[in-house]
This record gives C-alpha cells, structure tokens and sequence, in this order.
C-alpha cells in the first residue's frame, strides 16, 4: 500500500501548460503501475494515462500528444506534464495506484491521492 499526495494544479488559459506531481509514501517501486485519472464536474472518472514497468499507455486519444507521464523512483514521484491545455480538460486529476499492470478503470486501483483541481479557462 502506498499514499499518494498530488500537487501542482491550478487555473491555466487555454493553450497553456501545467505539471502535475505525485509524491508516493513510504516507496516507489517498479512494480507499482501509477496511472492519472480525472473527473470533470457531472461526470464520471476517466482514465488518462498511465506508466508501468517502463510503459506508458494512453486511454485517452484527446491528451496524446499533450500530455507526458514520467516517473522518478528514487524520489519517489510520478509527473504529468500537460501541454497545450484546452477548456475540455478542466477537471480534478487523481493519481493512483495498482501491483502489476496497468489497467483503465478506477475500480482496479486502491490506493488515491486526494485530487487537484485543474481548471483551464480564459
């Protein structure tokens, strides 16, 4: 099991960019796929993207291209990087957590961080 603190988000204007971080407690490892959800107001959580095991799987086709998921170990931290910004991705970004590999729907994670609102807006 692992705690996952999120940070890094705020109110953008369209085209703009942000970089989200997870901080993971007390470690990192490599078995640990760390995927980046989102949940826009009246909808359901969504995938986004994930890194395991060296591998990075998109489920959205909206964010490839825009964002980048990266992860450090030894700092025990996982980024996402988002370019190009649009009023779409306002929403509050969830990290987290499964053993093994990585999979699209939240069910299938146990361990979240408690979100960051990104809000993308002119």
């Amino acid at each position: 099991q692992v705690q996952l603190v999120e940070s890094g988000g705020g109110m953008v204007q369209p085209g703009g960019s942000l970089r989200l971080s997870c901080a993971a407690s007390p470690r990192l490892m490599d078995f640990h796929a760390i995927s980046w959800f989102r949940q826009a107001p009246g909808k359901e959580r969504e995938g986004v993207v994930c890194s395991s095991s060296g591998t990075i799987t998109y489920y959205l086709d909206s964010v490839k291209g825009r964002f980048t998921v990266s992860r450090n170990n030894a700092k025990n931290m996982v980024y996402l990087q988002m370019n190009s910004l649009e009023s779409e991705d306002t929403a509050v970004y969830y990290c987290a957590a499964r053993v093994g590999d990585c999979g699209e729907w939240d069910i299938w994670y146990n361990d979240w961080g408690q979100g960051t609102q990104v809000t993308v807006s002119s």
